[in-house]
């Protein structure tokens, strides 16, 4: 076995909570340069918003995007937003991870035998409810990374300036800017059970047909085909949600209007833009993720069983 080994006493709904915020954070750590690309490449082609590339900076590609930032921005671009990142991450993915399996046993009423319904139910009433805890930082992230500092000053200077600039700018809620009917929610929904419950199945399957064991390799291939399924799936509201959080106040009138507005000017192909970004990010993401939560669970558990023994 590789790893820390499997425990007979399941975790605590505690353990989950606190293992997916930290193993969120570990992740976005990591893959945050490829994040950044992604909205850089998402918003490319906007002639207005808050917050924009400069004019003169073209990006093509993964690579090329990075290399340009790096030249005209300097490295420390790749992380605008780390902040806000981290904060969201630390309160989003403790929510939509770390409470699905108590959302999945609740809707099954304790089976151990959940169907695919039950799954996709729990991934998107956990999906749902993260957006309403962390919209905030998820907009403030955006906003930062959006923004280029090469050819004049950046619009916000810091997390905290960003919070206050927009409540004071678009009202308090635009800090839930795309919450309700707009994509965000949508997308949550859809990437939280693209993501657990592609996991779960993939991992399910290759336990029951016993091609693998619950260690790590299991849980790398059963990441990276979960990254690579949401990536598909979600990535045009992905791009509608990036557009119009970034986007000038009454520049669209909703989310739906931002994707036809996207689909006229700019053709059926501007809702996968960025997609390599996006896939490199969510597979790396997602197995570090994965890999991280899984292992946490268990040094968690072994840590609170350890303190429980008697000596």
């Amino acid at each position: 076995m590789v790893g820390f080994k499997a425990t007979d006493v399941p975790p605590t709904a505690t353990v989950k909570f606190l293992g997916a915020g930290t193993a969120a954070c570990i992740a976005d750590l990591i893959t945050f340069p490829l994040d950044t690309a992604k909205v850089r490449l998402q918003i490319q082609g906007e002639t207005q918003g808050p917050v924009r590339a400069t004019a003169s900076a073209q990006y093509r590609g993964v690579l090329g995007t990075i290399l340009t930032m790096v030249r005209t921005e300097g490295p420390c671009s790749l992380y605008n937003g780390l902040v806000a990142g981290l904060q969201r991450q630390m309160s989003f993915a403790s929510v939509r991870i770390g409470l699905y399996d108590s959302v999945k046993q609740f809707y099954t009423k304790g089976s151990e035998h959940a169907s695919i319904w039950s799954r996709l139910l729990a991934g998107s009433t956990t999906g749902a409810l993260a957006v309403a805890v962390a919209q905030p930082t998820d907009v403030v992230k955006v906003r930062f990374q959006a923004q280029a500092r090469a050819g004049g000053g950046r619009r916000y200077q810091s997390t905290v300036n960003a919070y206050k600039t927009i409540a004071r700018e678009e009202g308090f809620w635009g800090l839930w800017k795309a919450i309700g009917t707009s994509p965000n929610v949508a997308r949550n929904a859809i990437v939280n059970c693209a993501e657990l419950v592609t996991y779960d199945l993939i991992k399910d399957t290759l336990l029951k047909a016993n091609l693998m064991t619950d260690d790590l390799p299991c849980h790398f291939t059963s990441a990276f085909g979960a990254g690579f399924c949401t990536t598909v799936i979600a990535s045009p509201v992905d791009v509608v949600k990036t557009r119009y959080m970034n986007s000038a106040l009454g520049q669209y009138s909703s989310a739906g209007h931002c994707a036809l507005t996207m689909l006229q000017k700019e053709g059926p192909r501007a809702f996968y833009k960025g997609f390599m970004p996006s896939f490199l990010r969510l597979g790396s993401w997602n197995v570090v993720m994965f890999v991280t939560y899984e292992q946490l669970k268990r040094a968690l558990t072994a840590a609170c069983s350890s303190q429980e023994a008697p000596f």
